[in-house]
């Protein structure tokens, strides 16, 4: 017989649907940032992921939950217009990483310069929130 599960308590589902909601209006604002470069939401996220290291297409899919097969689609979209090259590894010659190219991480910047829904909140916060807010996200991805 399994333990019962107990209900979650009423502070505990109004936190639960405030970062819903986080996310929801992220989300909105981020496909709207993306629309304005004529990206979809998904080309624009593995633009910014490229920004920080090239990546090869199966660590790309890790990282946005996606089969090999759609990073492999949305990349050549974005090499099509520019945005992005595929490169070789210099560890392994035989596996190509996607890396933005000088127009991608330009447009890649632009799209993070125009988030003020996440960051015009957090500058109304001090310093201090700001470490303790981190944290207890970071808190809550670890668990």
């Amino acid at each position: 017989m399994s333990p019962q599960k107990t209900r979650p308590d009423a502070l505990t589902l109004e936190v639960v649907d405030l970062i819903g909601s986080v996310v929801a209006r992220y989300h909105e604002e981020y496909e709207e940032a993306a629309g304005e470069h004529a990206l979809t939401g998904a080309q624009a996220r593995l633009l910014s992921l490229l920004t920080l290291e090239p990546l090869p297409m199966r660590r790309l899919a890790q990282k946005l939950r996606c089969e090999p097969s759609n990073v492999t689609g949305i990349v050549d979209r974005l090499e099509a217009r520019g945005l992005v090259e595929r490169r070789p590894d210099p560890a392994d010659r035989r596996v190509k990483l996607a890396a933005p190219t000088a127009e991608g991480r330009r447009i890649a910047r632009s799209l993070r310069d125009s988030l003020d829904f996440a960051r015009e909140p957090l500058a109304g916060l001090s310093h201090e929130e700001r470490l303790s807010l981190r944290e207890l996200l970071q808190r809550m991805l670890d668990a």
